[in-house]
């Protein structure tokens, strides 16, 4: 799985790399066919977007973005948003030929 995170407007430091790293690799247990990860880090005003882009096999990428003033919640915040994305993408997945 490749992962890559940019900045705009806010350098990227070891620690924020290593913190988004590891949020977003456990998403690879909520859906196993994730072939790329991208995170987008950028300051605007008083606070941060997050946006996390994850693109999956046979299927358009899911984008999970959020704002909030520290980065490292707006990370955590943002993953928790992707991990509901990619559990209800399984689920439809998983279910589609069961529709009543």
């Amino acid at each position: 799985m490749e992962f890559k995170i940019s900045g705009r407007h806010v350098e990227i430091t070891p620690a924020i790399h290593d913190y988004a790293r590891k949020k977003t690799d456990r998403l690879h247990k909520y859906f196993d066919r994730i072939q790329a990860i991208e995170a987008v880090v950028q300051k605007k005003d008083r606070h941060f977007e997050v946006e996390v882009i994850c693109d999956i096999e046979h299927h358009t990428p899911l984008v999970a973005a959020l704002k909030a003033e520290d980065v490292y919640a707006a990370i955590d915040q943002v993953t928790d948003i992707m991990e509901r994305q990619l559990t209800d993408h399984k689920e439809k997945l998983r279910n589609r030929k069961h529709i009543a």
